[in-house]
């Protein structure tokens, strides 16, 4: 689907817009916020091959590795400086944002608090930022915004949403926060609910459906798996690949064609004893033992496909 330009939504009085005819005429400007997560770098290398190496700007908080740094510009920006983004906004002319920024739901409960700022009012600052100069934004989702009361097989877009972490309750905030710009204030805002993603690149960054990436890497590297979730636990899940396409066409769509601004999406539901056997194809000796933690009563929470 070919990029055709963002669709101009109402304004309301006293509400400076920022149209960027100059930027938007061949292709968007686009900035992406922590882009040294596990989705961040894919993402900017599949948008750089479509709308040009220095119209992506990827930015985080840390020194990026050299491969990204050569593949594009690369800034720094703390999401929680208002200033520093409303600067950054202007000066690189940007006309859609991918909101990255965040702490998955294992770290998350190790630090409620931080959660909060990065999790919240993160999403808060983008919202306000995004409304102030009408840009599109896009702010992923998980299967962690569904809880306990959820149906899970199979989970529908519109059902009950009851989280009980911080990082589900964060993103539940999050969508609904949008949806709400998006009917006030004409905000173009776009989501889905991800589900686990799987990706030969980055390592596990905190994630309880992170053991379908970690055992790979100690199936290659010591021939031993220990499972922290129990044998039959079943979780949607993507691979990496599938999972930027369809950021990207989320991100082309036309407004008008989103009748809710949140849609779940998956690929595929496994359980950690199903990709074990898998691998023990490739790999007949691997030993994989299970020991539930805290993860699993989170993983119950969630979908299974």
């Amino acid at each position: 689907m070919a990029w055709s330009g963002r669709v101009v939504r109402r304004a309301l009085p006293g509400i400076a817009r920022c149209f960027h005819a100059s930027s938007v005429a061949n292709s968007p400007r686009i900035l992406i916020t922590g882009v040294q997560g596990q989705l961040g770098a894919p993402l900017a290398a599949e948008l750089r091959k479509k709308y040009g190496r220095d119209n992506v700007i990827a930015t985080g908080r840390r020194f990026p590795e050299k491969e990204l740094e050569e593949n594009g510009p690369y800034k720094f920006l703390d999401v929680m400086n208002v200033d520093m983004m409303r600067q950054f906004v202007v000066d690189y002319r940007i006309d859609w944002v991918v909101h990255f920024s965040a702490l998955l739901s294992v770290i998350g409960e190790s630090n409620v608090p931080l959660a909060i700022q990065i999790n919240i009012q993160s999403v808060h600052n983008m919202l306000e930022l995004c409304k102030n100069y009408n840009l599109r934004l896009f702010l992923p989702s998980t299967i962690g915004a569904f809880g306990p009361t959820s149906p899970r097989n199979p989970t529908p877009d519109l059902c009950i949403q009851r989280p009980r972490t911080i990082y589900g309750v964060a993103k539940v905030h999050a969508e609904l926060m949008g949806e709400y710009y998006n009917h006030r204030f004409g905000l173009d805002f776009r989501s889905a609910r991800f589900p686990g993603v799987i990706s030969a690149d980055t390592m596990p960054g905190g994630g309880t459906t992170d053991y379908a990436v970690a055992i790979f890497h100690d199936a290659i590297q010591t021939g031993k798996f220990e499972c922290y979730l129990r044998p039959d636990t079943r979780l949607p899940m993507m691979y990496l690949p599938d999972c930027i396409r369809a950021t990207v066409e989320m991100l082309e769509a036309p407004d008008e064609d989103w009748k809710l601004r949140t849609y779940n999406i998956t690929a595929m539901s496994f359980t950690p004893e199903e990709i074990a056997e898998e691998l023990k194809k490739h790999i007949p000796d691997l030993q994989v033992t299970y020991k539930p933690d805290d993860r699993q009563a989170i993983a119950d929470t969630w979908p299974e496909v």
